[in-house]
Parts: structure tokens; C-alpha cells; sequence
């Protein structure tokens, strides 16, 4: 497998592995978002991009269909998201927008 194909299976398997825990298969809860946020979000260039302690405010932004779950595209536009912050700041570009250095 390439590493793209290894970095895409270990999203889904990252999501399915926490929005098992509880009766609904196939979304996140608060409390499942959290656990998550905290195992998995633990290195330097991620932790000043979530904030753990902040969950409801996570989960607000994430939930962009209001109801009160994060399902699999909503956490798929998450990551999306943090590979680009990721990029941006290993590449000194934190205040980019649009694809224009400043």
C-alpha cells in the first residue's frame, strides 16, 4: 500500500474505532469526539490547533448540520482542515489565504 492508501485507511479506521463506542455506529458523540481529540491529537503541531479542553466548541464547529453528532464527511472536513494548518505552518505560511504567500 502507498502511503496515501495507509494515511486514508487509518482515518476511516481512527473514525470507526471511536464512533463504535456507543449505539450509533456511523457518528461521532461529544464524548466520542473528545476521547478522540485526546488519544489522537497529542503531537506539538496539532495540539495548538484543537484545543481538548473545548469540546462543546469543537463539536459546534464541526457539526455543520446541527444535530448534535459528527458523522463521517463533517470528520473527513476536519482533517482536511488540519493537513492544511499542518502544511501551512511546517511551511511558514500560517497567515496564507487563498493560496497567496504573504
Amino acid at each position: 500500500m502507498s502511503k496515501l492508501e495507509i494515511a486514508i485507511v487509518a482515518i476511516v479506521e481512527v473514525f470507526e474505532g471511536y464512533a463504535g463506542t456507543d449505539e450509533k455506529k456511523s457518528q461521532l458523540s461529544k464524548a466520542e469526539l473528545g476521547q478522540l481529540i485526546k488519544a489522537q491529537l497529542t503531537s506539538p503541531e496539532f495540539k495548538d490547533k484543537v484545543d481538548p479542553e473545548n469540546i462543546k466548541e469543537v463539536m459546534e464547529e464541526l457539526d455543520k448540520n446541527h444535530d448534535g453528532e459528527v458523522n463521517f464527511r463533517e470528520f473527513s472536513q476536519c482533517i482536511s482542515g488540519l493537513a492544511r494548518a499542518y502544511y501551512m505552518k511546517k511551511h511558514g505560511k500560517e497567515n496564507s489565504r487563498g493560496g497567496q504567500d504573504k
